[in-house]
């Protein structure tokens, strides 16, 4: 009819356009269930695998868990710097086990950085033949394995050192046999913490010295000299402290007794070669 407005149908392609966008929302929702479906999956997976190795592990009488840390040990352990007996429990053994790990860690990263520096100066050096000697070493060192390193200096070098009795000795202080390195061992009296205290009473003053200096040269352009006072410092408090405190500590020598050394810090062969491999590897 004239005058009146006739609604004209949407196009095919704008309701296919709209069911699209609808499928396409729902698999966005579908991809999510899948997703929550896979992890409640999983996890049941998991949970069937635990419960089925505990069974397992009950049917064999094989005890579970870290309550075992609180049995007794019943072995030694060669090198200790805990106090440990065969009577303490596996708690104090994973202790003992992690100071010897600790205190080799700390071994080995100063002996490697000190070697460390002195092969990086050979290869820089402008001398042809150390230049190529410290190359060498880097080379040859670098591509033997840690583990082969660590059974050739136990059993090529430490072992066929000679016993006790013939033992290498360096300034008849320090012996090196088949049975390990010995060492004088500081034992430390009364006066010991005052003795540390005041040492490092002296590091921080000649620390604060030489922020005064610097803070000078940027004022006035000139350095203060403070090395006889810091000099002082490191000297004079120390010696202060020892006089009146007494004597900090002294050295309790080895002694060859029988077949073996008594006294001294003893550091077994193993303790030895893993401490000399991993400063030259890792140097």
């Amino acid at each position: 009819m004239p005058g009146r407005a006739v609604k004209s149908r949407k196009p095919p392609l704008q309701f296919f356009l709209r069911l699209r966008r609808a499928l396409g929302g729902r698999a966005g929702w579908g991809g999510l269930a899948l997703q929550a479906l896979f992890i409640v999956v999983l996890t049941w997976a998991g949970y069937e695998i635990v419960a089925n190795a505990k069974g397992n592990l009950e049917a064999q009488h094989i005890a579970s868990g870290l309550g075992f840390m609180s049995n007794t040990a019943g072995f030694g352990v060669s090198q200790t710097l805990l106090p440990y007996s065969e009577t303490d429990s596996y708690t104090r053994v994973f202790l003992v086990g992690l100071v010897n790990t600790l205190v080799v860690a700390a071994v080995g990263i100063f002996f490697a950085t000190v070697i460390g520096f002195l092969v990086a100066l050979g290869r820089l050096s402008p001398n042809w033949l150390i230049s190529r000697i410290a190359g060498g070493y880097v080379e040859l060192v670098r591509n033997l394995p840690l583990l082969f390193q660590i059974l050739f200096w136990y059993l090529a070098v430490l072992s066929t050192l000679p016993s006790p009795k013939q033992s290498i000795s360096v300034f008849d202080g320090i012996f090196l046999s088949n049975r390990g390195l010995v060492i004088p061992k500081p034992v430390g009296y009364e006066g010991l913490i005052a003795f540390i205290m005041a040492v490092v009473v002296a590091i921080i003053g000649c620390m604060m010295l030489r922020n005064r200096s610097r803070r000078g040269l940027f004022r006035s352009g000139r350095a203060l000299v403070v090395w006889p006072y810091a000099l002082g410092l490191l000297i004079g408090l120390p010696a202060a402290a020892m006089v009146i405190f007494g004597v900090p500590f002294t050295f309790e020598m080895p002694v060859l007794k029988g077949f073996n050394f008594v006294g001294g810090a003893h550091l077994i062969p193993e303790f030895v070669a893993l401490a000399i491999a991993l400063s030259t590897y890792t140097a």
